[in-house]
């Protein structure tokens, strides 16, 4: 495999992977553009934290929902403080006592305590909140008397008009509960006159939806008017929908928004290197009656829409039986092709699913080193490495990548670089990523990619592999990344796929949507399933 640097190459995919491979000489062979060879290896008042909970009941309003007030204090936490959607909801399902707190503390009052089924409300609610936040706030202001009103909304009271529209249009609740419980949640919260302006402007929101009269933008005028009309429709930044526009016209686009704001997927994988299998696997949730699929293109992988705090509190995980990891991640450890006796660097490898996975698959014969920058999470990983046991060919190591390459003359078999990117590839499972990227961080991240790939390629022994992979679809992360590498670069060359992930995910064609996100940190061309 000498002289092949490999690339997958496509469109709707949530990550890019690409595997390089070290010729044994210089070569001055001739590397066609990347176009032509589409299948290849390369290779947020703000709550604090929760104060000490009241035994007495003195505070205890039993006839607020609690599902409601604990999603309006998150939203208010996410928006207000910078906390992130996806770690909250993991907090809150270890802790409806401590999402409590937070309640008490910011609204000044508790409810009775969340159970189960408020839990998935509330992860529910927040996550497609903030994921539908543009369109909600566009019909929020078109019901409000004037935009004045909705530019100067106390964030309290513009949070439970989220909660209101959202479980009115997107989750199809019965409209007279929502508003008598979101106006008795306004009305304790905050005041009467507040509550009267809830109970207004969601009465006209179901009277509108009733009639099918919703007032949304047409998609008319040129392509500035078009992605202004779509980024409200699809819930986007406006400067998202013009790139995408830019690179696949409206009707891919719109198909990669649909995918983006679709309930996500979520994979295990069996750890074998303790003896399990995946019908081990499978015979655990079927007790636990946890719904799942078996993945059609990994062996060692299950899919799950729902039961994944099932599995946390059955201890699953804490066992070492599996580990919560996407299929797509498992494609890009396939890029790598661990086998036996291989010496094979993480270059970025926190959390470290794909270290574990690629040194399960050494069976204890060969190396994988962990390089990363933040130490508590590469102290996870290590531990993590025992459960797993596979800590016998796991090592790590706490350096920025481009001053280990400088201080170590080692060369590897095989280098894995999973680079730091913008994410736009997992839209899907990060609803509040979306709006906290920023077109200026694509210039940064590029420059970031460039460095780490450079210090990547010194690990890379002659004849060796290197696997660059990113959770972005962006061109300019991907395709734009590699072939400005191959420039500085001219030892370096692509190789084809084939042989190393399932045929049906190397075509020329485009990507199936329903495996947007499976492809995490791999790139392909198109997927017929």
């Amino acid at each position: 495999m000498e002289g092949a640097f490999s690339s997958y190459s496509h469109f709707p995919l949530s990550s890019s992977v690409w595997t390089l491979f070290a010729p044994k000489k210089s070569s001055s062979t001739f590397f066609p553009p990347l176009a032509s060879v589409p299948n290849a290896r390369i290779s947020h008042r703000t709550a604090g934290p929760p104060g000490p909970r009241k035994k007495t009941s003195d505070n205890l309003i039993a006839e607020i929902s609690p599902h409601r007030a604990a999603s309006a204090v998150r939203l208010l936490r996410i928006e207000q403080g910078g906390a992130f959607a996806d770690l909250l909801n993991e907090k809150g399902r270890n802790s409806a006592e401590n999402e409590m707190g937070y309640v008490e503390r910011t609204l000044g009052f508790r409810t009775r305590d969340l159970d189960d089924r408020d839990m998935r409300l509330v992860t529910e609610i927040v996550g497609g909140t903030v994921r539908w936040r543009r369109y909600l706030d566009h019909l929020i202001m078109s019901l409000c008397s004037e935009e004045k009103m909705f530019r100067d909304m106390e964030p309290l009271l513009l949070q439970v008009l989220r909660i209101g529209f959202y479980e009115i249009i997107k989750l199809g609740m019965p409209p007279y509960a929502v508003v008598d419980e979101n106006v008795k949640l306004t009305k304790r919260a905050l005041r009467p006159g507040a509550g009267n302006l809830v109970n207004g402007i969601l009465r006209k929101l179901v009277s509108l939806k009733e009639t099918d009269s919703l007032p949304l933008p047409k998609v008319a005028g040129d392509d500035r008017a078009q992605a202004r009309a779509l980024a409200i429709i699809h819930s986007h930044p406006v400067w998202m929908v013009r790139r995408w526009m830019k690179f696949w016209g409206i009707e891919e686009s719109v198909r990669l928004m649909n995918w983006n704001n679709s309930d996500p997927c979520f994979g295990l994988r069996v750890n074998t290197a303790k003896g399990y299998t995946r019908n081990d696997l499978v015979n655990r949730l079927k007790s636990l009656k946890v719904p799942h699929e078996i993945s059609t293109f990994l062996e060692d992988f299950v899919r799950l829409q729902t039961g994944m705090q099932t599995v946390i509190q059955a201890g699953l995980l804490k066992e070492g039986i599996c580990s919560v990891q996407d299929e797509s991640a498992g494609l890009v450890v396939y890029v790598v092709d661990p086998q036996p006796g291989d010496t094979i660097v993480d270059c970025c490898a926190a959390p470290g699913g794909k270290t574990l996975f690629m040194a399960s698959l050494l069976k204890s014969q060969g190396m994988v080193l962990a390089i990363d920058v933040n130490k508590g999470r590469l102290r996870i990983l290590k531990e993590a490495s025992r459960s797993h046991n596979v800590n016998d060919v796991v090592t790590t190591t706490n350096a920025d990548l481009r001053l280990y390459a400088e201080k170590h003359n080692l060369k590897f078999d095989k280098v894995l670089l999973d680079a730091p990117c913008s994410g736009l590839g997992v839209l899907s499972k990060r609803a509040d990523l979306r709006w906290n990227r920023r077109l200026e961080d694509l210039e940064q991240l590029k420059n970031l990619q460039d460095e780490l790939f450079d210090a990547a390629s010194v690990l890379v022994k002659p004849g060796g592999v290197l696997v660059y992979s990113t959770c972005s679809i962006d061109p300019e992360e991907n395709e734009e990344r590699v072939s400005a590498f191959l420039l500085r670069h001219p030892e370096f060359a692509v190789q084809p796929v084939h042989g190393y992930v399932p045929p049906d995910f190397v075509t020329e064609k485009d990507i199936h949507p329903e495996y947007h996100e499976r492809s995490r940190a791999v790139w392909i061309s198109d997927l017929v399933m």
